[in-house]
């Protein structure tokens, strides 16, 4: 099954950090202590996705005035507040840009309608700010290697990194960094620890762009760093999974040693590898992370690379294909063991009166999944894609959520 829904969504859109490549000897997931079996003690983690590009959920339409932009923004932490949610995560890096005035970027496109224009005023410093006051985790979300949802380099600003010679590849369409560049891959932790040095995040959240998704009929030519940099690999498919744990270990290491307290969490396609390829992987038959994405995430988790693992298990129960019965298991005997937790990624946005899927017409489906979830103690939480649907709530699956399991509010972690 393809990556629709969110995917489709989303699609619309030198180093002064001394940390070292090497960092620290590696120490595991980072805890504020142990947790007993279940999760006992730790509180239910209840987060919503904010998505920036294309404006899909915030703010609603680029060139908004900074006083609107604002509002819309504090409109939905308070919604969060009222599903009794304790965690917004907040897309601040759509695509090679930024919702800070960053050193490394240039201010976001979906602001204000033009690419390095200052909004007047810095969107994450007051996010963070008013999360914090109403009592939630603000987790900055930052996607890698997306440059732009066109290849016209007539469109970034002059002075924009992405024009270095070899530094990109044109695919489906669209302008991404080049994973295989080591150039690249510092650049962009660079990018990213800019927003840590500055804020006092929560979270440093990934979402499920490393490689691009597949596109029929396309080649992504990476063939140059390939030649210089793949001799130590058995074949290109490994070089490129290889690149891809080099940029998250790499992330890890030098976020534990400039804000050990910062937490580092995943958004990956819910599918690692299937169990036709693997036997070691989850009984479906969907594209894959591991085949498609060149991402191994189930090492991630056992590597212990990172703090959180967000899987998105974006399918009904009973999906023929892609069953979240069987996913949200095989997730839990994933983590088990790993200090890793696991939060389960919901498609909110699936939920509609009017959904060909009969599963997904019902307001109780979603209910059902974090009913479901529970009696796996590995699972430690949800997140629901996206902020725009927790508001709005068209077939009223979200209140039935809040209604059935969200009884009071919990505290952040």
């Amino acid at each position: 099954m393809a990556h629709i829904g969110r995917r489709a969504l989303l699609a619309g859109a030198a180093g002064v950090i001394a940390a070292a490549t090497g960092g620290p000897a590696f120490a595991g997931p980072r805890r504020s202590g142990p947790l007993p079996a279940g999760g006992a003690g730790t509180p239910e983690f209840r987060g919503m996705w904010i998505a920036t590009v294309s404006n899909v959920d915030w703010p609603s339409r680029s060139g908004l005035s900074a006083a609107t932009q604002r509002r819309e923004l504090l409109a939905l932490l308070d919604t969060a507040v009222r599903r009794r949610l304790n965690a917004v995560i907040l897309q601040v890096r759509p695509a090679a840009d930024a919702l800070w005035p960053s050193s490394f970027e240039p201010w976001s496109q979906w602001l204000t309608g033009r690419q390095g224009v200052h909004p007047g005023w810095d969107p994450l410093g007051t996010a963070v700010a008013e999360a914090h006051a109403r009592g939630l985790e603000l987790h900055a979300w930052f996607n890698p290697y997306r440059v732009a949802n066109h290849t016209d380099f007539d469109r970034l600003v002059p002075e924009h990194p992405a024009r270095q010679d070899g530094w990109t590849v044109e695919y489906g369409g669209k302008l991404y960094y080049n994973p295989g560049v080591p150039e690249v891959r510092r650049f962009v932790q660079e990018a990213m620890l800019d927003a840590v040095t500055r804020y006092p995040l929560d979270a440093v959240h990934w979402d499920d762009y490393f490689y691009p998704y597949p596109v029929q009929g396309e080649y992504f030519d990476d063939d140059a760093a390939y030649e210089e940099y793949g001799g130590g690999f058995s074949s290109r498919a490994a070089w490129r999974r290889g690149n891809t744990d080099t940029l998250v270990r790499e992330m890890s290491q030098r976020l534990r040693a400039l804000r050990p307290a910062v937490r580092f969490g995943i958004s990956p396609f819910g599918i690692w590898r299937n169990s036709d390829r693997d036997p070691a992987g989850s009984k479906t038959r969907g594209l894959s992370a591991y085949d498609d994405l060149y991402a191994d995430t189930r090492k991630w988790v056992r590597q212990g690379w990172i703090d959180y693992v967000v899987p998105q298990a974006y399918w009904h129960i009973g999906h023929p294909t892609a069953d979240y019965a069987a996913l949200v298991p095989w997730w839990a005997r994933t983590v088990a063991g790993t200090g890793v937790d696991l939060y389960v990624g919901e498609g909110l946005y699936r939920c509609d009166a009017n959904s060909p899927t009969a599963a997904w017409r019902d307001p109780a489906e979603l209910s059902e999944h974090v009913r479901f979830a529970r009696g796996y103690p590995e699972v430690r939480g949800h997140v629901y894609f996206s902020a725009k649907q927790v508001a709005a709530d068209p077939n009223g699956a979200m209140a039935r959520v809040v209604a059935d399991h969200y009884g009071s509010a919990v505290p952040p972690r």
